[in-house]
């Protein structure tokens, strides 16, 4: 527990404006909802016959998982605030539309028509008579839409749009737990502390719950506003993906090295490109040899005082994963030599930009190198399993280990893809969950075997140097192995749009510190 309270003392301005943010996201988008839902129910409340589609559309977008809405939303609303709103938004209508439409139809016909008979009109039947009584059930409805929304809003953190998911996402990235809680444990106490509100709102009576009901009205749009609070503003916005926010040879590795200072908005690392293209962001993290850099005619940023290390990859395997199956290093190894930067930037363009599948490519690929063989129809009674990372050059290693071991051996291969990032990779390698997977020299470095400042600075920034350490000191630490290379390098990168980072002299790093000081 002290490493953590140290952390949210060391963090304590981001994590107040994450929580902010975080407020304002989920009131912004139940006002919205009150808006909407509440106008809404009582029309199907006067219009009972079309209450079952009204409220069946609206359960339908309910049952959509968080996630998959996201990504429905981006290609329509690009990153940032549009697709989060949009979808918290979308998740309050259901328990508002519902409880105020069974709020006002439960209200007894007797006293309806009583009041019809004193005289009053229907506008005023609803405001004086319905309203009121409905008004205990319509706030259980905006209670429940309220805690869906706190929890929902941490995935704002996917698109860009801020939040306390940004330190859950970054915490998952880097296996952090301080800084998954750090972002978990406020959105529980929000969660907790609206829900205990909103609770003894409800349970008011009579003129005690119309003045709170009044007071909440003017609350929401208070609370939507902190979400519009502003901040300092860089005159270029940077979008990272999480884990490199967080990673020693990512930002803060920049901040040391060139004493770079921005204040990114943390993005998942495969909108990163699509951000950048739509002119969301101005500078990205990425991967020197991602194929959307010249799909998107992107300029990589020159890193003179090599801020990040060679990144050779290369299988780490566990050793008692090759001694109990001999033919699979000598497999392995044909790839060695056959991946350049250029057949894998190629490689990359072809899934990223033009949308083949990772197992097409693959397969052209092993059959241009004349390593491709049809698996056996034999029966297979040994498995190897391979891990990979969340992004699409992974995805491709992971199509071309299978199809190369499966055709070149009567192993059967099984692939765990799409692995959160770095550390839980090395974790489920090392407790033998996964038997290999793909790693960078530069990652291995930095991230697992992190040595201190003295041996760095005796230690040769040179792809030989870098792999020969990492070689030995996983076999002594861990009893995992370092295959060969398999021929590329895909290091960590800033870049920018070409034309915008012309227009504005920037060709380095070292240039844009330079930009950033003098504006």
């Amino acid at each position: 527990m002290t490493e953590f309270f140290a952390f949210v003392r060391d963090h304590a301005d981001k994590l107040l404006e994450q929580t902010l943010t975080h407020i304002g996201l989920t009131f912004v988008s139940l006002l919205l909802a009150l808006l909407i839902g509440v106008p809404l129910g009582i029309f199907i409340a006067r219009k009972t016959r079309l209450a079952n589609g009204v409220l069946g559309v609206a359960g339908v977008l309910q049952t959509v998982p968080s996630v998959a809405l996201l990504g429905f939303l981006i290609p329509l609303l690009g990153i940032g605030v549009g697709p989060a709103l949009v979808a918290l938004f979308l998740y309050a209508l259901l328990p508002i539309i519902r409880n105020t439409f069974v709020g006002i139809t439960e209200v007894s016909p007797l006293i309806k028509e009583a009041a019809r008979g004193v005289g009053m009109t229907e506008n005023q039947i609803l405001t004086k008579v319905e309203l009121p009584l409905a008004l205990p059930v319509i706030f259980a409805g905006v209670r429940t839409a309220t805690v869906i929304n706190v929890g929902v809003a941490t995935l704002a953190a996917y698109v860009a749009a801020g939040g306390l998911g940004e330190f859950i996402f970054s915490g998952i990235a880097l296996s952090n737990v301080n800084m998954m809680l750090s972002g978990a444990i406020p959105a529980a106490l929000l969660a907790i502390g609206f829900d205990f509100g909103l609770a003894r709102l409800q349970h008011l009576s009579g003129k005690k719950l119309r003045v709170g009901a009044l007071a909440f009205v003017v609350l929401v749009p208070f609370l939507s506003a902190f979400y519009l609070v502003p901040g300092r503003q860089d005159k270029l916005i940077a979008g990272f993906a999480h884990e490199f926010y967080g990673r020693a040879d990512g930002y803060p590795g920049l901040q040391k090295t060139y004493g770079l200072q921005l204040r990114p908005r943390l993005i998942d690392q495969n909108l990163m490109y699509e951000a950048i293209h739509r002119e969301q962001v101005d500078i990205i993290s990425g991967y020197s040899t991602d194929g959307r850099i010249n799909a998107f005619n992107l300029l990589v940023l020159a890193d003179p005082k090599h801020a990040f290390p060679p990144y050779d990859a290369a299988p780490v395997v566990r050793q008692a994963a090759l001694d109990r199956h001999p033919e699979l290093e000598p497999t392995l190894n044909r790839l060695v030599g056959k991946l350049t930067d250029s057949v894998m930037t190629a490689l990359n363009y072809r899934v990223d930009y033009k949308k083949e599948s990772p197992e097409r490519v693959a397969r052209e690929f092993l059959q241009q190198m004349g390593l491709y063989k049809p698996p056996a129809p034999e029966a297979r009674t040994e498995t190897v399993v391979m891990g990979s990372k969340v992004f699409t050059e992974q995805y491709i290693l992971a199509e071309i280990y299978r199809q190369l071991i499966e055709g070149q051996t009567q192993l059967r291969m099984v692939t765990k893809t799409g692995l959160g990032g770095t550390q839980i990779c090395f974790d489920a390698l090392r407790t033998g969950a996964i038997d290999f997977y793909p790693e960078y020299t530069g990652t291995g470095l930095l991230v697992v075997l992190q040595p201190s400042s003295a041996v760095l600075k005796t230690l040769p920034m040179q792809s030989d140097s870098v792999y020969k350490f990492c070689r030995e000191q996983f076999r002594q630490k861990y009893q995992l192995t370092w295959l060969k290379p398999l021929g590329f390098n895909n290091s960590y990168c800033l870049m920018m749009r070409r034309e915008q980072a012309q227009k504005a002299g920037i060709q380095s790093i070292s240039d844009l510190v330079t930009y950033l000081g003098k504006n």
